[in-house]
């Protein structure tokens, strides 16, 4: 089996990893810093985005889906927000590990702008893959230890992209 790596940063990675690890193809996630400082901690982190890692079977899962479901589930239109959470850690964000997820990436960003379903502009950055540093044992499968824990994350039925050619996008 063929597996794919992807990172992507849309506010606290609680919710992120709560959500995308339920998706069919999804094979492991893990949350953690990227885009910041070498070695981000929670307690020292800088620039760092809170981000989720995702390992996917592209046989049962494509990149494009991914980036739909993950634009379904936060607000790509708020800079460095989701919910209560306000900050640079916060900030929406592809970091792509190929010239295809980066294309696939701006495709997708570009449908998402002109379907008129979300509320703004997106302020989604994407930019390539770079270190990443697995979050502290306490953040990892948070919201299955505590089933009651904080998320501002949630799939919203009107953001739904339209069905589209896999080729395309």
């Amino acid at each position: 089996m063929k597996e794919e790596r992807a990172i992507l940063a849309g506010g606290c990675f609680w919710g992120m990893q709560d959500l995308i690890r339920r998706l069919d193809g999804v094979i492991s996630t893990r949350v953690g810093y990227t885009g910041g400082v070498p070695n981000a901690t929670y307690h020292n982190h800088g620039t760092h985005a809170e981000a989720i890692e995702i390992i996917f079977d592209p046989t049962k899962i494509s990149y494009r889906r991914l980036l739909e479901f993950f634009f379904q589930i936060h607000d790509p239109t708020t800079r460095n927000r989701q919910g209560n959470d306000v900050g640079l850690s916060y900030r929406s964000a592809i970091f792509y590990t190929s010239d295809e997820q980066k294309r696939i990436a701006e495709a997708t960003i570009a449908d998402v702008e002109s379907s008129g379903l979300w509320p703004g502009k997106v302020v989604t950055e994407v930019s390539p893959a770079s270190g990443f540093w697995e979050a502290e044992p306490e953040h990892q499968d948070y919201l299955e230890r505590y089933p009651n824990g904080y998320t501002c994350h949630f799939p919203r039925p009107g953001w739904v992209l339209p069905r589209r050619s896999e080729s395309v996008g």
